[in-house]
């Protein structure tokens, strides 16, 4: 297997379950240091505790990325402990709204643009001055294909992902010269804990998500991970600001 990342200090943020769990799965397997961050502790502590039990290193923090504080006090613990951050996966976030938009929830409105958007923006604003200390570094944020369109009965998620690419092609642009690339990684319907409780609410959800997807089957989370690794890799050097489709060819039709 190769260690691609060997070394390399990562930070993965909404690391205790689903599409964070496996790419710190997968950077641990190609040699990364691993700090996972998340506000469940529970689920946190045991995908460390993984990654350790197969030779991997990872250590766990709990934090709320919406707050400065908690975020802060995450960058400084990665500054002493590891002296630099060379790759961070911004990929906290939520889903929990199923209403159209007169009928939305301003106390949900504000819970989903709090963690997706300004959990992404504080992230980046102290990833970016460690990653600067040490030459440049690469970041990723977890937008999604709503982000890429419409999304009916889910327009504040939507309008939170359009966010977070804005957020994401404006450092890019900031930090190219500097050696800080910045990309989103953009899922259609994943098989992830969040799915299978919105498939729980509305079951027809399922059959709905999987015929959304020409290839005709919802994603896998290891295929997102994948993807993050190559944006976060060597080989995408020249490869900044893009907002990147992993979506069975749902942004083709």
């Amino acid at each position: 297997m190769s260690l691609a990342f060997a070394g390399k200090i990562v930070l993965v943020t909404g690391a205790a379950a689903g599409i964070g769990k496996a790419t710190a799965e997968a950077f641990a397997a190609a040699g990364a240091k691993l700090v996972l961050a998340d506000v469940d502790a529970v689920g946190g502590e045991a995908v460390a505790a993984g990654i350790r039990a197969t030779g991997g290193e990872a250590v766990f923090s709990i934090c709320n990325v919406a707050s400065a504080t908690e975020v802060k006090a995450l960058m400084d613990m990665i500054e002493a402990d590891f002296g630099r951050l060379d790759c961070a996966f911004n990929n906290a976030g939520i889903e929990i709204e199923q209403d159209k938009l007169a009928d939305g929830n301003e106390d949900v409105f504000d819970r989903i643009m709090d963690v997706n958007v300004k959990g992404v923006w504080q992230c980046m604003r102290f990833e970016i001055p460690l990653m600067l200390k040490s030459g440049g570094g690469a970041i990723v944020n977890t937008a999604s294909i709503a982000a890429l369109g419409a999304a009916p009965k889910m327009s504040i998620y939507a309008a939170s992902k359009h966010a977070v690419l804005g957020l994401t092609r404006s450092a890019a642009v900031e930090y190219a010269k500097k050696g800080v690339r910045v990309n989103a990684v953009c899922p259609a319907v994943i098989d992830t804990d969040m799915f299978r409780r919105a498939a729980a609410i509305e079951p027809r959800k399922a059959e709905f998500a999987a015929a959304l997807h020409p290839v005709g089957r919802i994603g896998k989370a290891e295929e997102i991970a994948a993807a993050v690794l190559y944006l976060c890799s060597e080989g995408a050097g020249f490869t900044t600001g893009i907002a990147l489709p992993v979506d069975g060819g749902s942004t083709c039709i």
